[in-house]
């Protein structure tokens, strides 16, 4: 039996919690289904693209955004470190939380696909800022994560100092927004279904499996 192929298209921000929530039921999803040969590519979206490089507090951001309360806030932060413990990932939120720009993210992520590192690094920046409380904005720690995986800790430090692929990552950037996607995470499979969420692995894996016994 010829194996089956799956591409997946993550859209997603370093900054949103439920990228790494949604990816994490992803991979239960996938966990699913032996015999399958999966493609994936992550791509860049900036949730506060006119961020300056100190950042926001995250509690002042929230309520200037969505308007939250205080208490609103606390429990939506609560409720996701319950769902990143049931996932094996750890929220460390704290009242000293800051939410950051993250172009230079995206940049050491568009680098880091040419050599195979990608999904690795983005775990690894997700684990910096969520659950070190690092800053992704900050190239130090940039690199360090790039360093924590294996990449180039000289050309990482060269490529975000001058910002050789910034103008790359600006226009996919504007290329999944002209497709539709307002908001992350948004997982594309196969260049056609759009999950948009961090939905159930159930649901994941009821399309998946639609998906590869139509194209058997």
């Amino acid at each position: 039996m010829a194996t089956k192929s799956l591409q997946i298209d993550i859209v997603s921000d370093v900054m949103c919690p439920w990228c790494i929530v949604g990816y994490r039921r992803l991979e239960q999803a996938l966990s699913q289904f032996d015999d399958l040969d999966v493609t994936l590519q992550w791509h860049p979206f900036e949730l506060n693209p006119a961020m300056g490089p100190e950042g926001q507090h995250l509690g002042e951001h929230i309520a200037e955004k969505y308007g939250s309360t205080p208490e609103q806030s606390e429990q939506n932060r609560q409720r996701l470190t319950q769902m990143g413990a049931d996932l094996g990932f750890e929220f460390n939120f704290s009242d000293s939380s800051r939410i950051y720009n993250t172009l230079l993210a995206h940049q050491l992520l568009y680098w880091a696909a040419e050599s195979g590192k990608q999904t690795e690094l983005k775990l690894a920046l997700f684990t910096s800022y969520f659950t070190e409380q690092k800053n992704p904005d900050d190239i130090e720690v940039l690199v360090e994560a790039a360093n924590r995986v294996g990449l180039d800790a000289i050309e990482a430090r060269a490529l975000l100092t001058d910002k050789r692929y910034e103008k790359a990552v600006k226009e996919e950037e504007q290329l999944w927004i002209s497709r539709g996607i307002q908001a992350v995470p948004a997982i594309v499979f196969n260049q056609q279904y759009l999950v948009s969420g961090a939905q159930e692995p159930a649901t994941i894996a009821e399309l998946i499996t639609k998906l590869t016994t139509d194209a058997a």
